[in-house]
């Protein structure tokens, strides 16, 4: 599977705009023992400064956010509840915002993904949450702050969906109005978005 990364001026979009924009595009993830990749079935939006459920919500700056302040095309890794959640930098630089990836349809490295998740049995299980999906591609608190055009993670041009449905975001219930933003977009009818 040879993949070209996607340019980094394709993260220059805000990240409404991004979250479904990359919907259908390719995540790949090279490790030493092989590429995995994906094609992205499901995204979430969060705006920044004035989105309540952002992690870079009134500007907060900290070491963890740091990398939403620079430049987009960045990777934001953090860990959550012992999973690491993979999340794209966009938008103009010192404006954080950042589109996370929720779920992914296995395409290439597919064993590899069944070895990292060993007790996962059905395809659909491998990559249909932002913690499975890393976890099956090997994606790490590592890649914290990579380029999304390096050799080792980067996204490149896919495939656009037939459709695309949106809603609330999902496990966000302390962040006030915020929660009820319909800024969580997926492929229609993918069977691989988290639920």
């Amino acid at each position: 599977m040879l993949l070209q990364p996607l340019s980094k001026t394709f993260y220059e979009q805000e990240a409404l705009m991004l979250a479904k924009s990359l919907l259908g595009k390719l995540l790949a993830k090279k490790t030493e023992e092989g590429i995995a990749a994906g094609r992205i079935v499901e995204t979430e939006a969060y705006m920044g400064p004035m989105d309540q459920a952002a992690h870079s919500y009134q500007n907060r700056r900290t070491k963890r956010t740091e990398v939403m302040f620079g430049p987009p095309g960045y990777t934001y890794t953090y860990s959550m509840h012992t999973h690491c959640l993979v999340n794209v930098v966009c938008g103009e630089e010192g404006q954080p915002q950042a589109v996370l990836i929720r779920a992914v349809e296995p395409l290439s490295g597919i064993e590899l993904m069944y070895q990292r998740r060993d007790k996962v049995k059905k395809e659909t299980d491998l990559t249909s949450g932002p913690g499975k999906l890393t976890k099956a591609m090997g994606i790490t608190m590592n890649d914290y702050g990579k380029p999304l055009d390096s050799d080792t993670i980067f996204i490149a041009e896919g495939e656009t969906p037939l459709s695309i449905s949106h809603g609330p975001r999902i496990g966000i219930a302390n962040s006030g109005e915020a929660k009820d933003y319909p800024w969580r977009f997926w492929e229609t009818g993918n069977r691989f978005v988290s639920r």
